[in-house]
């Protein structure tokens, strides 16, 4: 086998993988037929490849059209089963580890050429003076002309203790300035905030499903019980799109008993079906519990949801939640490559699956709709609270948040506001702490200014449907004299005023601004500070935990205080 591979390698990696999974077809299934097809497809496969590379005009890059089939036919099964070479699998251990050796920024591709765009607080790129709004020119000795924000930021990463020279372009500043940084190991808090709201609620924001996710929550709940004496508690799973499943477990655990079960998974290989349940002692079982969830969160987000809603132990409130109920697991490829693959469906304690999508079963165009809610079943919760599977978690208390308005969205796809905080910090060295800043008008005026003064455009629905109306009348033969002057008419009243769309949509901007803004002095945790203080989902979580006769009527649960009241 050995031999054979290296006799075949000038073909690339696909002439082994066609082997090797042609002699494993063969060995492992039971099916004559399918194993027919299997070789036949595959070897068909290898041959096609063969003649690519001995005659087609161009040379081909071998790995590059190997890794685009492997993904062209990955990408028909589900968007999370994806083949990684290894040149991309430290992006798959950094996503899963929460941990990758850098710079620790986020950056920004606008107008073909790369930006820094959120330094981490206490990282290098922090610590060494980069600042949003930073134009990266030059790493090392290469050029960032045309590079793309995937291709700077592999550059940038790198083995912790390795150094690097980073050259930018600074708005306002005459020269490139460069500066000289040491990798180190980036560790992404997955609890970027933790706090208490108002008198004595506790409130942790859980951004990701890391490694170190199920600690970093437990010690954020030991803190806010000890010392600040918490009464209930919100945890903030809003956007958390999920990773690793045994830390929802966890999770979990710290508010039900020990030897409840949470989760099951059910999958091809009947080996690998697993039961999930509590291992350890609960931290507590009784403090009332809000979690809030939208439409990002997922996976296993949706498993701590899911789970502590069939077990009536907390009070899910916000959008419906993604609905991915589907497992991945990791499995090394030659020449140190990786496969994340969906090898089961996950069942939380109720019995239900929440996955939305049925990527078995696709329409003619290759789309796949959400499960329609006359297919989806009903399921009774641990007290017999009705609850549906196929498509997501369904608050127990819904909010409907209104989405943004067409301004805001403009403004923040033409970079208008990180623009405006760029200048606003150069003129600013400091402001005040963030739960006290707030914009003056002085402030807003000045963005107004600005943002006319960059000549701003932007579109609305109106206007569209307006035009494509009126194309659509001149194709039917309805454009005559008299529609021309009514569309006339009707294209004036809609036209937007810049200015009086600034004013109306003040507070919704606004908002938007000053979290842009907070995020330059006070980084990841100040944005959510400030992000919280309009926070309508937040709002009414406090309500709910300040009215325990709700929260214990919608959970089914005893009100205990009412009966110490009556005695």
């Amino acid at each position: 086998m050995k031999n054979v591979c290296k006799s075949l390698f000038r073909y690339g990696i696909i002439a082994c993988l066609v082997l090797v999974l042609g002699i494993t077809v063969c060995l492992g299934s039971n099916s004559d037929k399918r194993n027919f097809d299997a070789t036949k497809s595959l070897s068909l496969f290898s041959t096609l490849f063969k003649e690519l590379d001995m005659y087609y005009v161009d040379t081909l890059n071998t790995e590059k059209a190997v890794t685009n089939a492997i993904n062209a036919m990955l990408s028909k099964l589900d968007p999370y089963t994806e083949y990684y070479p290894e040149s991309q699998k430290n992006n798959f251990i950094a996503a899963t580890s929460g941990e990758y050796g850098g710079i620790g920024s986020f950056i920004v591709e606008r107008n073909g050429a790369v930006y820094i765009s959120e330094p981490y607080e206490g990282m290098p790129a922090h610590l060494a003076g980069l600042k949003a709004g930073d134009k990266l020119i030059m790493i090392d000795k290469d050029s960032l002309t045309g590079w793309t924000s995937d291709k700077v930021s592999e550059k940038l990463k790198g083995p912790a203790n390795t150094k690097l020279k980073v050259v930018v372009e600074r708005p306002g500043v005459k020269n490139p300035i460069t500066f000289d940084l040491v990798r180190k190991k980036i560790q992404v808090n997955a609890v970027t905030y933790y706090d208490v709201i108002g008198d004595s609620i506790g409130y942790i924001y859980l951004n990701s499903f890391s490694e170190k996710s199920a600690a970093e929550v437990k010690e954020a709940l030991t803190d806010l019980k000890k010392n600040h004496h918490i009464k209930s508690l919100i945890l903030d799973l809003r956007g958390n799109g999920g990773g690793i499943l045994e830390n929802a477990v966890q999770i979990v655990n710290y508010f039900v008993p020990k030897g409840k079960e949470i989760l099951s998974t059910r999958g091809k290989i009947k080996q690998w079906d697993k039961v999930y349940k509590t291992t350890q002692e609960p931290i507590d079982t009784e403090i009332p519990l809000v979690v809030m969830i939208d439409g990002g969160t997922a996976s296993s987000s949706e498993i701590v949801a899911g789970a502590l809603q069939d077990l009536d132990r907390a009070v899910i409130l916000g959008e419906r939640s993604y609905g991915k109920g589907l497992v991945q697991s990791s499995r090394n490829m030659p020449y140190n490559g990786m496969l994340k693959l969906t090898i089961a469906k996950y069942y939380i304690p109720s019995g239900r699956l929440i996955q939305a999508i049925d990527y078995s079963h696709r329409n003619p165009d290759g789309s796949v709709g959400r499960i329609p809610d006359s297919l989806t079943q009903e399921f009774k919760t641990e007290k017999g609270r009705i609850v549906r599977d196929g498509g997501g978690i369904k608050p127990d208390v819904e909010i409907d948040n209104q989405r943004k308005n067409n301004i805001s969205y403009y403004l923040l796809r033409d970079f208008m506001f990180f623009d405006y905080a760029t200048q606003y910090a150069q003129k600013h060295d400091s402001i005040t702490p963030v739960k006290d800043f707030k914009l003056t008008n002085e402030d807003y005026d000045a963005f107004k200014e600005y943002v006319k003064s960059k000549n701003f455009k932007y579109d609305i629905q109106s206007e569209r449907v307006l035009s494509d109306l009126k194309e659509l009348a001149e194709f039917e033969g309805y454009l005559d004299d008299s529609t021309k002057v009514q569309f006339s008419e009707l294209e004036k009243r809609l036209k937007h005023n810049l200015d009086k769309d600034l004013n109306t949509f003040r507070d919704e901007i606004e908002e938007l601004l000053s979290i842009e803004i907070v995020k330059r002095y006070y980084f990841q945790k100040g944005e959510i500070i400030e992000s919280l203080k309009r926070d309508k989902d937040l709002a009414e979580a406090e309500k709910l935990l300040n009215d325990l006769s709700r929260y214990n009527e919608i959970l089914k649960i005893e009100d205990k205080m009412a009966g110490k009241k009556q005695k």
